[in-house]
């Protein structure tokens, strides 16, 4: 393999790749990063087993070929180059990889590519088409509820519903539910369901940062795999195998009480609770009053620090209400909302607490309550 490029256009490619690199490994070659001549361009690709990221980047290519090398290494070394063209040669006895740039040379000991897992690819099953920024939002409402430890490996993933133009992103970790519902650029010819990891879509989130237009996603037939494909940039996942909770079943479709704050007024009520809670098992007390107009009053005390209380004007609906929260959930909801008005809908101080932005009907979380002594 012989090829030039350019060293911001192979920086930002390693960039993109690299979150695929395996860490941990009982695979070695999983930490190593594929580099392979492909129709007058350079392929880079990365995969730690669960997730396989491709990306295409200009090149002149004298003779093709391709090697794999350390990512870590390669990524380090390039990015530390002056901003000017960069030579590859592929050398088979011993297998490495010579690098110039300008005045600046140094050989990587390589491996060959026929020892790389194959990136898998998706060319049959269901496709369809979201636009970049309506696909960043969903991921955002959504992947924080999901569960980062694998004692359920199904609460780790996010399960996607989509049938006709519709979509529907769910997460939950056992205390939180997510519930997101957005649109598809194009209906799909048959209802579809599967769990994608949550880390796969914060990945395709991440890169979908730059995008102009839309992502293109293709299921495999047996929902063992998933495409995502992006402006030059290939992502295939393994999905999530197992059953999902009936999300639907946990979304409480009545309240006792309903109150109505403003977003940006209930954020800084729950981040000043939220000092006093840290030492207080991170418990956030709110009560629901209907006098005066309606109030809510964000509370939060540890026996250690001391008490705070912030009070906020709400337009309630039904009866007065006292309910806790982990402050994190709290915080982490109000942290995606962009509306303006936010409502939260309880029955009990036991039964689970729902947080709506207000005039959109697209998204509805469900936040599990702590028990306290009121």
């Amino acid at each position: 393999m012989r090829l030039s490029c350019l060293q911001e256009n192979l920086s930002r490619g390693l960039s993109i790749v690299g979150r695929a690199v395996a860490t941990r490994t009982t695979l070695p070659i999983t930490q190593n990063v594929l580099l392979a001549s492909d129709q007058g361009r350079l392929k880079l690709s990365a995969t730690n087993l669960e997730i396989a990221i491709s990306t295409w980047i200009g090149a002149q290519t004298e003779e093709p070929g391709e090697i794999t090398v350390p990512a870590r290494l390669l990524t380090e070394f390039v990015s530390s180059l002056p901003a000017e063209r960069i030579d590859f040669k592929a050398v088979k006895q011993p297998l490495s990889l010579e690098v110039s740039c300008a005045r600046f040379k140094a050989q990587i000991n390589g491996s060959d590519a026929e020892d790389f897992p194959p990136v898998p690819t998706v060319e049959s099953g269901v496709a369809g088409k979201v636009e970049a920024q309506a696909l960043r939002d969903a991921i955002a409402h959504v992947v924080f509820a999901a569960a980062t430890e694998d004692s359920r490996p199904v609460l780790t993933g996010i399960k996607v519903e989509m049938s006709g133009d519709q979509f529907t992103f769910a997460a939950a970790d056992g205390f939180r539910l997510a519930v997101y519902k957005g649109k598809l650029m194009e209906p799909i010819d048959q209802a579809v369901s599967f769990i994608v990891p949550a880390r796969t879509l914060q990945e395709v989130s991440r890169l979908a940062g730059g995008q102009s237009e839309f992502i293109q996603f293709i299921v495999t037939p047996s929902k063992s795999q998933a495409l995502f494909r992006l402006d030059n940039i290939e992502i295939v996942t393994q999905l999530v195998q197992g059953t999902f909770p009936n999300y639907s079943q946990l979304i409480p479709q009545s309240f006792d009480s309903r109150a109505v704050v403003g977003l940006s007024d209930f954020v800084r009520a729950t981040r000043a609770a939220s000092i006093f809670a840290r030492d207080g098992s991170g418990i956030v007390r709110i009560q629901v009053t209907s006098g005066d107009g309606g109030r809510v009053s964000v509370l939060s005390r540890s026996e250690e620090v001391g008490e705070n209380k912030g009070e906020i004007d709400a337009k309630v609906e039904g009866n007065e209400s006292k309910i806790a929260f982990n402050s994190k959930y709290l915080a982490d909801v109000l942290g995606v909302l962009q509306s303006s008005e936010v409502a939260l809908e309880t029955t009990t101080p036991s039964s689970p607490g729902v947080i709506k932005p207000v005039g959109n009907d697209k998204y509805v979380h469900v936040v599990m309550p702590m028990f306290v002594q009121w």
